[in-house]
């Protein structure tokens, strides 16, 4: 069974009151010395570092001053606002079905410009039709024991994935070739989903690669995960979706995701792989 939410709350605290912990030794502060420069108890500053109280940003920002490690500022300000929600888990997400779920994201996705999504499992929900996405939908349902909204869930996908056709934002797509034969519909369903793909390559904003089987690799193959803009990144895993929005965590999936990239093919022969795939179906 996954954790409880609240455990995962309380993970991150405390792995940020031994960061800040490590910061004060590795100055050769210590608990009084830091209390005085920031003008507070020394009782605080215990607390703040067993993980008791939970420090506000301005405390984050007083402790990095006082330690003389002013560069750690915006990492631990962000990993300050994300510990309590860093780490969704995704039974508190959908128990209510799988429409909540698509929601949450229709505001992030109004207002994101650009779009950076790699996958190595299953076609980007961005190009899903709607029959791939009932059939994937469906399966996450059943696997998981939510309330079947599946219906109501790929209508909010679909009118959520209309960001797709407004010149104003633009998308890169990495796959794995794998994602092309994973064939979690029926094979007409998956017909008219590869066939969607090579539609929506005409598309100005959007740039699709694809990893072939055959590339040599710079870096490995790994998690879905997508970039919204340069601010933060969703990391998904069997049991949780995480929301990274610190520069350090960004700044490496941008990384990874250029080299990914990199090693990809696009035009003539994403489509030439993506077509080899359409024909396997047959």
């Amino acid at each position: 069974m996954p954790p409880h939410p609240s455990s995962s709350v309380q993970k991150a605290r405390e792995e940020l009151a031994a960061r800040l912990r490590d910061i004060r030794r590795d100055a050769g502060v210590s608990g009084r010395e830091l209390a005085r420069r920031c003008g507070w108890s020394e009782s605080k500053s215990s607390r703040i570092e067993n993980a008791r109280t939970p420090p506000s940003d301005s405390d984050v920002r007083a402790w990095c001053r006082a330690c003389g490690a002013e560069d750690h500022i915006a990492d631990l300000v962000a990993a300050n606002r994300e510990s309590a929600r860093a780490h969704v888990q995704w039974k508190r997400l959908q128990h209510t079905g799988l429409r909540r779920v698509q929601e949450s994201t229709e505001a992030l996705y109004r207002r994101t410009r650009l779009f950076r999504v790699y996958v190595s499992d299953v076609i980007p929900g961005f190009l899903q039709t709607p029959e791939y996405a009932t059939a994937l939908l469906s399966s996450i349902a059943d696997f998981r024991g939510t309330p079947n909204d599946v219906n109501d869930a790929v209508a909010v996908r679909m009118r959520r994935n209309s960001v797709l056709n407004d010149s104003t934002h633009r998308f890169s797509f990495v796959l794995e070739e794998a994602v092309l034969h994973h064939q979690v519909c029926d094979a007409e369903a998956m017909a008219a989903q590869l066939g969607h793909l090579l539609g929506v390559m005409a598309f100005q904003n959007v740039a699709l690669g694809v990893v072939p089987f055959s590339a040599q690799r710079s870096i490995w193959p790994m998690p879905t995960f997508t970039v919204f803009d340069g601010t933060r990144v969703h990391a998904d895993t069997l049991d949780a979706a995480s929301t990274l929005t610190q520069p350090s965590q960004i700044n490496l999936y941008v990384r990874a995701f250029d080299r990914l990239s990199a090693g990809s093919v696009r035009g003539s022969a994403a489509r030439s792989l993506i077509a080899s795939a359409l024909t396997a179906l047959h």
